[in-house]
């Protein structure tokens, strides 16, 4: 169970030994839906053609359920105390299963579901059968928990880059699209007025040049998104590379240096940080109108500091346009971190993009 994160995969494993420890031949698991509460077949272990031939008798609810849902399955612990309505009224097809076991599943008072092992012989199940029963159904219950769990996990991640797409989209391709639209419109006007050619040829000349930009700027989105961000390296190494590549890709030299101890970070702050360090290099190459730029990574063990800084045009904090700069995306890759991303800029006076998070205890060891 522990080796699982497949909720079917665990609950299969679970029948199969369970049949195996306690000579049963037959058995299943109901489990009731979060969101509905209706109960589900979620996983079955050598059904008997009656039942496995016609899936519609596995539906809907039966004697054991009701009885769970009402709060009492006191005496149905045993296998010979129940009969299952499922195979009651049939004659072929059961293996001659007639009684099964029923093993409430709870999270505390949260009710899971049911557990059900079933024989074709009315024997009763001795104390020790019991209590491993029972010590599985609690083992599963675990098990369900931790998967639906890691489920919820993974749909906040896909939710975020969800986000993260957007974000990158809309400070992106959607500014580069509005500023080609806007250079066409323009033309359009000219040429409706009668215009000079030099203006006309200046306005699809501009148009052209966002175009090719918008067109290299998909490319890149769709390379990020093909590769993990760091490619197995550390922090530390993504970060030099990236600075590395900064000249050949925008022209901008980058002097990086990191400072503080070389602890391995969780992987999702590592590529936040990545990500965030990325787009900040890509403002100073496209707004700072200067050749050079430093990045900085200090690694302590109750924080994480990443800052990027220019000396050249600056801007004026006060009037930045929505969405400008990456400036959104950063900022809510910082929150989602846990951090603060903090922005010093002034007008001739370049500008600096600091991210700070911090790290909970013996976070940073994992």
């Amino acid at each position: 169970l522990n080796r699982q994160v497949d909720l079917e995969q665990a609950l299969k494993a679970a029948l199969s030994k369970v049949a195996e420890l306690l000579n049963l031949r037959t058995g299943w698991v109901w489990l009731l839906h979060e969101e509905s509460g209706e109960n589900y077949l979620a996983a079955a272990q050598n059904l008997p053609p009656a039942l496995a031939d016609h899936p519609e008798r596995m539906t809907g609810t039966c004697y054991c359920l009701d009885t769970y849902r009402a709060g009492d399955l006191e005496g149905a612990a045993n296998v010979n105390v129940v009969t299952c309505s499922r195979l009651k009224w049939l004659a072929d097809g059961t293996y001659g299963l007639k009684y099964h076991a029923s093993i409430p599943l709870y999270a505390h008072d949260k009710r899971l579901g049911v557990l059900n092992v079933a024989s074709p012989d009315w024997r009763q199940l001795s104390e020790e059968e019991l209590r491993i029963l029972y010590t599985v159904g609690d083992m599963l219950c675990i098990a369900v928990e931790r998967a639906r769990l890691f489920s919820q996990s993974m749909q906040l991640g896909v939710v975020e880059e969800r986000n993260r797409l957007a974000r990158e989209i809309h400070d992106t391709l959607a500014q580069r699209l509005a500023g080609i639209t806007l250079q066409l419109e323009s033309a359009e006007a000219i040429l409706e007025a009668g215009g000079d050619s030099d203006r006309l040829h200046r306005a699809i000349s501009h148009a052209l040049e966002q175009a090719r930009a918008s067109l290299e700027e998909a490319r890149r989105s769709v390379l990020d998104l093909r590769a993990a961000p760091l490619e197995g390296r550390s922090l530390s190494q993504a970060l030099a590379a990236l600075a590395k590549a900064a000249m050949q890709e925008h022209g901008l030299v980058v002097e990086y240096r990191v400072s503080g101890a070389e602890l391995p970070l969780p992987a999702r702050l590592e590529a936040g940080l990545y990500r965030i360090a990325q787009e900040a290099i890509v403002n100073a190459a496209q707004h700072a109108g200067i050749g050079n730029a430093s990045l900085h990574l200090e690694i302590k063990p109750e924080r994480v500091r990443l800052a990027v800084a220019d000396r050249g045009q600056g801007f004026d904090l006060a009037r930045i346009p929505p969405g400008r700069f990456g400036l959104l995306g950063m900022n809510e890759r910082a929150r989602l971190l846990g951090g603060e991303l903090r922005i010093e800029s002034s007008p001739g006076s370049g500008a600096r993009i600091e991210v700070s998070v911090p790290l909970a205890v013996g976070e940073a060891r994992h």
